[in-house]
């Protein structure tokens, strides 16, 4: 019953959370002063990123985690959030450039420091997956691949930090107590997003760890069906 009611619960948030999200954005908050309408996109942006950044500090300590026990299921959380966080990095490589086209009149700058970070940081985890990909019936790759999900995280405090330490365009504070000035109803509507796509992470993360599961099962299953064959 437990089980059930926490299962309820959290398809209940999946689908209402983006909804209020979506509704904060396009009908609640004000147009920014100078960006005008464009900058809804921001609320998206920023949010995918948060959720891009959580899936590689959850691919460390799972990646950590497996190479400490060699247990299976923190193979299974890093991949899945490996894959996870490559998808939200797609959506923060699209949103970007949309959203600085008619604020910097460029789809995209290569001097900025955030974007060139965040654009190693999807390729990086894009041959993450293609080479794991062919390692994961291969115990050592397996170990191998834990190492490269470590080593790649050590990108997401850079991209992080890289406004504030090669400054070119991206703005160095929007949120937080440093931040650009939002308006009340702005910054619950980031907050809100937040959550919303927070809860869609959780979901594609749990979902594709149960993917993986289910490959495990029919694998073994056909070993064995094939020892008793043979």
């Amino acid at each position: 019953m437990a089980m059930r009611a926490l299962r309820t619960l959290g398809w209940l948030l999946l689908l209402v959370l983006p909804v209020i999200a979506l509704y904060m954005v396009f009908m609640v908050v004000p147009n920014e002063r100078q960006m005008g309408v464009v900058q809804r996109i921001f609320y998206f942006h920023v949010a995918s990123a948060s959720s891009a950044f959580l899936s590689f500090f959850v691919v460390m300590a799972a990646s950590v985690a497996y190479l400490v026990s060699g247990r299976r299921k923190w193979d299974r959380l890093a991949l899945a959030s490996a894959e996870t966080g490559v998808a939200f990095l797609v959506i923060v490589l699209i949103t970007g450039p949309l959203w600085a086209r008619p604020v910097w009149g460029r789809f995209w700058v290569w001097q900025d420091a955030r974007l060139i970070t965040t654009l190693v940081l999807w390729i990086y985890f894009s041959i993450y997956l293609v080479l794991r990909s062919n390692w994961r019936d291969d115990p050592q790759g397996l170990r191998f691949a834990a190492v490269l999900g470590i080593v790649g995280f050590l990108d997401v405090p850079i991209v992080y930090f890289s406004v504030k330490w090669w400054n070119f365009i991206h703005p160095s504070h929007v949120v937080g107590p440093m931040g650009g000035g939002l308006h009340p109803a702005m910054a619950r509507a980031l907050s809100v997003s937040q959550v919303a796509m927070l809860v869609i992470w959780l979901a594609l993360v749990i979902q594709r760890i149960r993917l993986e599961v289910s490959r495990d099962r029919v694998q073994s299953m056909t070993r064995e069906l094939a020892r008793e064959g043979g």
